[in-house]
C-alpha cells in the first residue's frame, strides 16, 4: 500500500518549488491526503539577558514571517489547485521549541516526510540539520530533495544501497510504498574485495522477495577501491539513471558518525538525486 499522509516540509521560499515537484507527482499517485508544513519562527528573548526590544522590531519581525509565510503558500496552493487529492497548508509556530522539533512532531502522522537538502545560506538558524534530526527522530521515511532538483518523478528505477543491518532492511521495505509497478530496482553491495552476486544468498532472497512484490530486480555488487560508499552510490545511480536512492540511515551512535563521517552524512552533503532515509 502506498502512502496516504504525505508530510512536505516547506522551509523556505527558495525551495518550495522543487520538492512540490517531487511531492505533489507522489500524493497523485496515491491519491494521498498532501500537507505542507512551514514552521513560524519564535523570537525569543531570555530572562537572563538584561534588552529591551523596541516594539517596531517585534512588528518588523512579524510582519517578515508573514509575508515568507505568504509566499511559500501561494507556491503550494499554485501545485495543488488543480489535483483531485486533498491538500492543506499548515503554518505551525515555533514557541518555545526549535523549528526542527514542530517538523519532528508533525512527521510522526506521516507515512513520507519529504524535505529539501540542507542550505546554509538560506534555511533559518532554527533549521538548521533539520534533515537529520527528524530522520534520527521521527521513526517515519524521509526522502531528501537535492535544492535545485528539476528530475522525473521518482518511484520508476530505484537504487537500493543495501547492508546487513535494521536500518536498511527499514529502508527497504519502507521503499515499497512509493515504487511503481513493476518499477526497475537494482540491489547494490558495497564490497571490499570482488564477490560474485551468485553466491550472495542473502541479496539473492532480498532480491527473490521484491519479484514477489511485482518489481524487477537486479543485485550488483561494487568494490569501493578506496572511494567513499556515498560515491559509489551516486556514481551507480547516475549510470543506471535511477530516480531514486534507498538506503538505511545512522547505523551508528552520534559521536561515531561525527567522528569518522557515516555515510548518512555523507550523501546529505553531497546529492545528486532524491534520497529516500529510514531509521
Amino acid at each position: 500500500m502506498g502512502p496516504k499522509t504525505i508530510l512536505v516540509c516547506l522551509t523556505t521560499v527558495e525551495h518550495a518549488e522543487a520538492l512540490l515537484k517531487v511531492a505533489v507527482p507522489l500524493a497523485r499517485k496515491h491519491n494521498a491526503h498532501l500537507i505542507g508544513l512551514h514552521t513560524i519562527e519564535a523570537l525569543l528573548v531570555y530572562p537572563g539577558i538584561a534588552m529591551h526590544i523596541p516594539e517596531p522590531a517585534f512588528a518588523a519581525f512579524n510582519a517578515s514571517q508573514k509575508e515568507e509565510s505568504e509566499e511559500i503558500r501561494v507556491i503550494f496552493e499554485k501545485h495543488t489547485k488543480s489535483e483531485d487529492f486533498i491538500s492543506e497548508f499548515r503554518l505551525v509556530r515555533a514557541e518555545a521549541v526549535s523549528a526542527n522539533e514542530r517538523m519532528v512532531e508533525s512527521a510522526r502522522a506521516a507515512d513520507l516526510v519529504i524535505m529539501a537538502h540542507e542550505d546554509k545560506e538560506n534555511d533559518r538558524y532554527d533549521q538548521r540539520q533539520a534533515q537529520a534530526q527528524v530522520i534520527r527522530e521521527s521513526g517515519r521515511p524521509v526522502i531528501v530533495v537535492p535544492t535545485d532538483y528539476d528530475g522525473p518523478e521518482i518511484g520508476a528505477n530505484i537504487l537500493l544501497g543495501w547492508s546487513d543491518t535494521k536500518e536498511a532492511a527499514r529502508a527497504a521495505h519502507d521503499m515499497l510504498a512509493v515504487a511503481d509497478a513493476g518499477a526497475d530496482l537494482t540491489i547494490l553491495r558495497v564490497v571490499k574485495s570482488h564477490k560474485d552476486a551468485l553466491t550472495d544468498s542473502d541479496g539473492i532472497d532480498l532480491a527473490e522477495m521484491f519479484s514477489r512484490h511485482g518489481l524487477k530486480p537486479k543485485l550488483d555488487h561494487r568494490e569501493a577501491m578506496g572511494d567513499s560508499i556515498a560515491n559509489v552510490l551516486n556514481k551507480a545511480a547516475f549510470e543506471i539513471g535511477a530516480d531514486l536512492i534507498v538506503t538505511g540511515a545512522f547505523g551508528h551512535s552520534r559521536a561515531y558518525d561525527l567522528v569518522l563521517g557515516a555515510t548518512s552524512y555523507a550523501l546529505l552533503r553531497d546529492q545528486k538525486l532524491p534520497v529516500l532515509f529510514s531509521q
